[in-house]
């Protein structure tokens, strides 16, 4: 039966399809979103990319334009897997309040109470502080980010304990945003020690699993791997290289001989995440399971920053795992204020706004696209895929 017959037939019986339901190939299409895509992937900005624009109870724009792999000539899929990097970190935001939820952790512990070599580190000053764990979800805690040498071999998040411990802080905790890699790391550490799971299994069993979210992991299945779309560098000279994603290290996505990185590990698809994007805008609940109460939501998404300059574009605060949009300029200038979400590395985006009740994704794999945030590509998907 195609689905030409089935809509026509629930109309006629007075049903409705799931509004969760990813929509078929070919639709919808928010007018104008393709064309501006286009015209990165003429200038040899992209190779291709997925958009998704959706409210809180249905996906209203999805696409996938360009090339996956450029040299097999195989073009983009709207299933295609990428590397989200950060996106990963308003995952671990929202691990970290279903701990605070179940009162096994509070924001305002010190990280040592759960890690004791966080205890009492010493600040630029020579005094000693304990970094909190709302300081360390919000890059104001003043932790040093470890290097690839300290950490060489490490396959577990408790691996990187060591390599901090000691480390003097880059200021005095609470008086500076610096974005840091390990704060969010040692965060998702202490969700497995408050939850007794391993990270990855914690997101799968607690997160991901409730809400379908099949294709989102830390580790790539054999199967999945012919989804990952290609990470690509931009040459000089205009061209397109095929660079192998930076993090693994030379293993492949699907090797589990490595740590999973709360900071930046996860691999997803847009249709995905987006699941995961309408559970926060609908205040912690998606299709009738409630992962988080709307006031852990409240609070997951408070600023913390406050009048410290934060972010990486202007305008912005920083909250527990999340960016904020304070006054939304330039980049931002199509969102509304209180705009939450996050970037990728490679240049992937996830914004909600929850004025206009929109989320917008972008799904690209540019190795060297530099301040995502900051895109003009991001900039242009947004002010098309706006309600006008």
């Amino acid at each position: 039966m195609s689905i030409r017959h089935l809509l026509a037939m629930t109309t006629t019986l007075g049903l409705s399809l799931s509004l969760h339901a990813a929509p078929p190939s070919g639709g919808p299409k928010i007018p104008g979103v393709d064309e501006k895509v286009a015209e990165f992937i003429k200038a040899g900005e992209i190779t291709g990319a997925v958009t998704l624009v959706a409210t809180k109870d249905q996906i209203v724009h999805l696409s996938a334009v360009g090339k996956s792999n450029v040299a097999k000539d195989e073009a983009m899929r709207e299933d295609a897997l990428f590397w989200i990097a950060s996106m990963t970190k308003p995952v671990t935001g929202v691990a970290v309040m279903m701990m605070v939820e179940e009162g096994k952790i509070a924001l305002d512990d010190p990280a040592g109470k759960y890690i004791p070599e966080l205890k009492g580190l010493k600040g630029p000053d020579g005094k000693a502080y304990d970094v909190t764990i709302r300081q360390m979800m919000s890059h104001t805690s003043g932790l040093k980010d470890v290097d690839s040498k300290e950490i060489a071999g490490a396959t577990k998040l408790a691996d990187l304990v060591p390599a901090l411990a000691g480390k003097v802080l880059n200021f005095v905790p609470g008086t500076k945003w610096q974005y840091c890699q390990s704060s969010i790391n040692m965060s998702g550490r202490i969700v497995e020690i408050a939850s007794g799971m391993s990270f990855p299994e914690f997101v799968e069993k607690r997160i991901t699993g409730p809400l379908g979210m099949s294709d989102t992991t830390f580790y790539l299945s054999q199967a999945q791997l012919g989804r990952l779309a290609p990470s690509y560098e931009r040459l000089k000279d205009g061209t397109m290289k095929e660079v192998p994603i930076r993090f693994l290290g030379g293993k492949s996505p699907a090797d589990r001989d490595r740590y999973p990185l709360a900071n930046g590990g996860l691999f997803s698809t847009a249709r995905d995440y987006v699941k995961f994007c309408q559970m926060v805008l609908n205040g912690g609940t998606f299709e009738g399971k409630q992962l988080l109460k709307p006031e852990s939501v409240k609070e997951m998404l408070a600023p913390v920053t406050g009048e410290l300059k934060a972010g990486f574009v202007p305008g912005s605060q920083w909250a527990v795992g999340w960016g904020l949009v304070k006054e939304p300029q330039g980049i931002t200038g199509a969102l509304s204020a209180g705009t939450y979400g996050h970037g990728g590395a490679y240049g992937t985006q996830a914004w909600i706004d929850p004025v206009k009740g929109r989320i917008y994704l972008l799904m690209i794999q540019r190795s060297n696209i530099g301040n995502s945030d900051g895109s003009s590509l991001r900039q242009a998907f947004q002010e098309a895929a706006a309600p006008k």
